[in-house]
């Protein structure tokens, strides 16, 4: 007998989970399986900036996450020609330092609490698409047993080597980065060195010489740990021979990471090497809990959607770690496609919807390819490049730009979406949005959607002005006419105008009266046609 389910999540990672959990939270009866025989461990990704933290405070995870997390203050850049780039993070910006296998268990618990648990040990193992629902084979690797599901949609979120993805034969083109990277996390102890060798960049073992790492001495005790460094920053030392990164975990711990030469060991000795080498200098390790070397490839499949199959995080897109963005690209992957999935099951937009799904984060990708590739490429840097690299820093540091540009870029706040939710761009895209005014296809911390489940999955019309205005009036006779999709959240005071968010956060519309008569004509575009003489919004229920 074919089990049927609405929803097929292939993967219970991260990015599966925060799928199947926000699908739950929209009423959408979802079934998720992961190969594994169990969840998920380890620390791996550990950055939450804000387009994650959203997810998990809709989901009613954020204080659970705050309280299990470091809030970093600031990234501190450790410049090796001497002298440092302290770039304070805005409330807007911070980022929660929480290992993968903790968010794990949050998106499970969330799941689990909308009545949807992970049937692990689980793989699909073959999968026929058709032009009415998806069909696939499962079978249980405790016992070998089959089972044949049918689902109405299906989303791969099996990573890097999904069998979703190679199922439908989707192309996933790219190349591997030129470096392997090491990863070591542990207690460290110590006293901090201003004239150490990470920042004279001279020093310690393997200084000289062909460049690999060599097995450190043993340095005292030194004070606590970390001695004078501060445990609210994110560490990156830029010495002569190379980066690395130092950066608090909540356990207490550490986690060091950088690129290393062909030839280096996972071993604790090479961990220690590589922070004498790049380091302030005074530091030890007292306890090297995991260490591992990887490689990263920076790759993009040729669609993110074939028919009813979808693809999210890894099993999309993957790149360089640096910079923190793997989940702060993949699970707004899942929140993109949520709301219009949720939407579309529910009968309360048109199908269409979803053909947006693939060139708008596609386009964030593509800009999330190029700051992580860039800054792989300087992590990597020779000495004269390192040179060229930390003055850059300095000026940009002078000039303002790391605080007003590239803290917003890390955080997510830059990313931008191509005008095609409706399915062609304004007729005057050219025209000027004033600057109090967020641009369509934006995000902006000013903005943000109240996450309350009474919202979910509905635009939210914030207005401006006079709540007795004209706007104000046309707004709520908008939302009225179209209950299922939008919201009205009028606000008193200061210059009339209203902003358009999408559920996802991403501006849709702003502007004057006028310009919220265009939004609205957009808006019920979206909406499927209703039996003849209907008026649009009307004979609809959430």
């Amino acid at each position: 007998m074919t089990r049927h389910t609405t929803v097929l999540v292939v993967g219970a990672g991260p990015c599966g989970l925060a799928m199947a959990a926000q699908l739950r939270r929209l009423d959408v009866d979802v079934t998720v399986v992961d190969a594994q025989g169990r969840p998920h461990t380890g620390s791996r990704a550990i950055l939450l900036w804000p387009p994650v933290r959203e997810v998990l405070d809709e989901l009613g995870l954020a204080e659970d996450a705050a309280r299990a997390a470091v809030r970093p203050a600031a990234l501190h850049y450790h410049l090796g020609s001497g002298g440092s780039v302290r770039v304070p993070l805005a409330a807007s910006d911070i980022p929660l330092v929480l290992p993968q296998e903790r968010t794990g268990q949050l998106l499970a618990q969330a799941l689990a609490d909308r009545g949807t648990t992970v049937e692990w040990g689980t793989r699909v193992s073959r999968i026929t698409p058709t032009a009415d629902s998806v069909r696939a084979t499962l079978t249980r690797e405790a016992d070998g047993t089959q089972e044949e599901i049918e689902a109405d949609w299906l989303i791969g979120a099996d990573g890097l080597h999904s069998s979703v993805r190679e199922a439908l034969g989707v192309e996933f083109s790219g190349a591997r980065f030129p470096a392997t990277f090491l990863l070591a996390e542990g207690r460290i102890t110590g006293t901090t060195d201003p004239a150490g060798p990470g920042a004279a960049g001279t020093g310690g073992p393997g200084a000289a010489g062909t460049g690999g790492l060599r097995a450190a001495h043993t340095r005292g005790p030194g004070a606590a740990d970390a001695g004078n460094l501060s445990t609210q920053e994110i560490h990156y030392f830029l010495a002569r021979r190379g980066v690395a990164l130092l950066a608090p975990l909540p356990s207490g711990e550490f986690r060091l990471s950088g690129a290393v030469p062909a030839g280096t060991a996972a071993t604790a000795e090479h961990a220690q090497a590589l922070l004498d080498e790049r380091g302030p200098g005074g530091l030890r390790f007292t306890e090297v809990r995991s260490v591992a070397l990887f490689s990263s490839e920076e790759r993009v499949a040729h669609t993110l959607r074939s028919g009813r199959c979808f693809l999210v995080g890894d099993a999309a897109h993957v790149h360089s770690p640096i910079g923190g963005q793997g989940l702060n690209l993949g699970i707004p992957d899942t929140r993109n496609l949520a709301w219009k999935l949720a939407g579309v099951v529910h009968g309360r937009l048109r199908p269409s919807v979803l053909d947006s799904y693939d060139p708008e984060r596609r386009a964030v990708i593509a800009q999330t390819l190029e700051a992580t590739g860039r800054m792989a490429r300087q992590a990597v840097a020779g000495p004269v490049a390192g040179r060229v690299r930390n003055l850059t820093w300095k000026l940009l540091q002078v000039t303002g730009v790391l605080t007003r540009f590239y803290a917003p870029m890390l955080a997510g706040w830059r990313s931008h979406y191509p005008d095609v939710l409706f399915g062609a761009p304004l007729p005057d895209p050219k025209r000027r949005t004033q600057r109090s005014r967020p641009r369509p296809g934006t995000r902006d911390p000013r903005w943000t959607p109240r996450p309350t489940d009474a919202l979910a999955g509905r635009f939210q019309l914030f207005t401006r002005g006079d709540p007795a205005g004209p706007l104000a009036a046309r707004a709520a006779h908008l939302a009225a006419d179209l209950p299922d999709l939008i919201a009205h959240i009028p606000s008193d005071g200061g210059q009339e105008y209203f902003v358009l968010l999408r559920p996802d956060g991403y501006v849709a519309a702003s502007g004057g009266a006028d310009d919220l008569s265009r939004a609205g004509r957009r808006l019920a575009s979206l909406v499927p046609a209703l039996p003849s003489g209907t008026p649009a919004g009307e004979g609809r229920s959430r």
